[in-house]
């Protein structure tokens, strides 16, 4: 783990930022390329994503200071606005993404999904990239283990902080205990979902809400078991972390989308 590059009088890079834009990018470029192999125009799709972008990183850190108010901003708001020191959660990012996404299609008159589907088809890429984000942070980590991936987070990250809390290690200890790389898992298997999806595309891109169904029920369900084994501190509704909860919501959006890319493709054939 290496959270920070260098600093600069008052501005700290860190990792985490510097993987973020990268994902941002690297999504970006692959969602240009995948509008010119199959002759789409969006338009100003340019300004859209910045504003996605910018909708996303508020939703994301508004979910995160709601869960953690108490324990880390109610004696100091000014923190809310510390993002270089991580603090983000990406169902929070998914649902603010989507106010620009839906406001961009009403108005331009365009079919919801046209966009939401090749969107989908790249947006594994930059959660991949922001995972390894959350693991040179050291945040988002899993539970304490003795597997052989399992790793050991150095001195006052989350995991120290987090293990010295409850009692398990000692203030002199020089890194956390061992824990489970739950962020590299989560970038390994939305990588594997990128290159699904991203295959997928070219030749279902006219199933309207297929491809985005299929993220949403993809992305569902690895979240959902990831969750288990995770050893942050979170939210919780009822049996199941905040998380598990919304993932349960977006696999039964996501059977909707596929639901609804069938009946459409039944009435393109028949018209």
């Amino acid at each position: 783990m290496h959270s920070e590059l260098f600093t600069i009088g008052p501005i700290n890079l860190h990792v985490y930022g510097l993987c973020m834009a990268l994902g941002f990018l690297a999504a970006w470029r692959m969602l240009v390329y995948l509008c010119k192999r199959t002759g789409q125009d969006f338009g100003n799709v340019e300004m859209l994503l910045t504003w996605v972008m910018v909708s996303a990183i508020i939703g994301a850190r508004g979910v995160y200071v709601m869960q953690h108010w108490t324990a880390e901003f109610a004696q100091n708001p000014l923190a809310v606005l510390r993002l270089d020191q991580g603090g983000l959660v990406y169902y929070g990012g998914f649902i603010g993404a989507l106010i620009p996404y839906v406001a961009y299609t009403l108005y331009h008159r365009k079919n919801f999904f046209e966009l939401a589907d090749v969107s989908a088809a790249v947006l594994p890429l930059g959660q991949a990239f922001g995972r390894v984000g959350c693991f040179m942070h050291g945040c988002c980590f899993g539970k304490c283990s003795d597997a052989w991936l399992a790793v050991s987070f150095p001195f006052r990250s989350p995991a120290w902080h987090e293990h010295l809390n409850a009692g398990l290690i000692s203030p002199t200890a020089v890194r956390s205990l061992a824990v489970i790389p739950t962020q590299l898992i989560e970038s390994v298997a939305t990588l594997a979902l990128f290159a699904v999806l991203f295959g997928l595309y070219p030749k279902h891109y006219l199933r309207r809400g297929l491809i985005a169904g299929l993220y949403l029920v993809g992305y569902a369900v690895l979240r959902f078991f990831i969750e288990f084994l995770r050893g942050d501190p979170r939210g919780t509704v009822g049996p199941f972390s905040t998380s598990q909860a919304i993932s349960l919501l977006i696999f039964a959006g996501g059977i909707g989308c596929i639901a609804f890319s069938f009946r459409y493709a039944k009435k393109r054939s028949e018209n």
